[in-house]
């Protein structure tokens, strides 16, 4: 055939079938290290800035709780913010979460902020405030700005267009030529947020979560697999097969890591925070992150966690509506499981 749809299929039956084969090959003990070890190679790593002194930009009451924004740094010549709310009444170390947002205008998103950064009293759209619905259950939370969304879209891309919505195109092409992925970065960025988060005294360590929407749901995913000090994992609107989302529906560049398929399937990366506690949550009509896709990836990933023995750690919430957060169950999930 002159065009090559049989032929991508094809190439993509041989990876699931290398994947079947090696999976019955290897021990579970010596397989789960070498994808954990290849999923770091495969997004990258950044030359750590550890002289970077955290720097509060401002502190902020709020009803119920205190908003402060932090500067940040992961990697020399790139500092970044993040909002840190903690609840006014906080007795002792608390349950923490690192709050991830999706495509959209940065973490003023999930902290109940508009682009500008006044208060957002309107509808909170598809990222539901949910750093606010976090604290509002007692926990400290950290909500880092992602590169190439709101403040921190590239100059270059600003210049051809104000109103561009992120720079994941010029970001992720560019890195990728340089050896590197925008996974990668934002990753790195995320464990500094984890790390500045694990250090402050309203914190336990032993007890931070993470919470990821969308883009978000990447960069949560493999922070989560990297980073084994975060005891449990929310993932929303991500949770899916590469086959199902990333390769039948038109996604951001953003979603796309070189060579990950040589390795394992979406499902089985996912599967590497086994056995700490994991939820999923996905839209019954979601466009971009389909239904079908994620029931797929639930019972991969639920046969992961039963052969850990872990299968009570896995919990699911399949919600009416499209690509947003719920939170109907996953909130108070997450601070109990954190709590106990």
């Amino acid at each position: 055939m002159w065009n090559g749809d049989s032929y991508l299929t094809k190439l993509y039956d041989e990876a699931i079938a290398r994947h079947q084969q090696l999976r019955t090959l290897q021990l579970r003990n010596e397989r789960r290290p070498k994808l954990k070890s290849a999923l770091r190679e495969l997004v990258g790593q950044f030359e750590p800035n550890p002289a970077h002194i955290p720097k509060v930009l401002e502190r902020v009451q709020c009803d119920g709780y205190v908003r402060e924004r932090v500067e940040l740094s992961a990697t020399p010549e790139l500092t970044f913010a993040a909002y840190v709310l903690i609840p006014s009444d906080v007795q002792g170390p608390q349950p923490s979460v690192l709050a991830l947002h999706g495509h959209g205008y940065g973490s003023r998103q999930i902290v109940g902020l508009r682009q500008d950064g006044s208060q957002d009293d309107e509808d909170p759209g598809s990222h539901q405030h949910f750093a606010i619905q976090l604290v509002k259950r007692g926990m400290v939370v950290i909500a880092p700005d992602v590169i190439g969304f709101g403040e921190r879209r590239l100059h270059a891309d600003l210049a051809l267009n104000p109103d561009t919505p992120s720079s994941c195109y010029r970001l992720s092409t560019q890195l990728m030529m340089l050896g590197k992925t925008l996974t990668g970065l934002r990753v790195s960025e995320a464990l500094k947020a984890f790390h500045y988060l694990s250090a402050r005294k309203e914190v336990d360590a032993d007890r931070i979560g993470l919470m990821g929407f969308s883009g978000g749901g990447l960069i949560g995913f493999v922070t989560a697999v990297l980073e084994a000090r975060i005891k449990a994992t929310v993932l929303t609107g991500f949770a899916n097969t590469v086959k199902d989302s990333i390769f039948a529906v038109h996604h951001c560049i953003d979603n796309y890591t070189p060579s990950l398929l040589v390795h394992a399937e979406l499902p089985e990366l996912i599967g590497l925070i086994a056995p700490r506690p994991l939820f999923l949550e996905s839209g019954e009509n979601d466009p971009i992150f389909p239904v079908a896709g994620f029931r797929k990836a639930e019972a991969e990933i639920q046969a992961i966690y039963e052969a850990d023995g872990a299968g009570d750690k896995l919990l699911t919430d399949v919600f009416p509506g499209k690509h947003e957060i719920s939170g109907r169950l996953a909130y108070d999930w997450l601070k109990q499981t954190l709590s106990s």
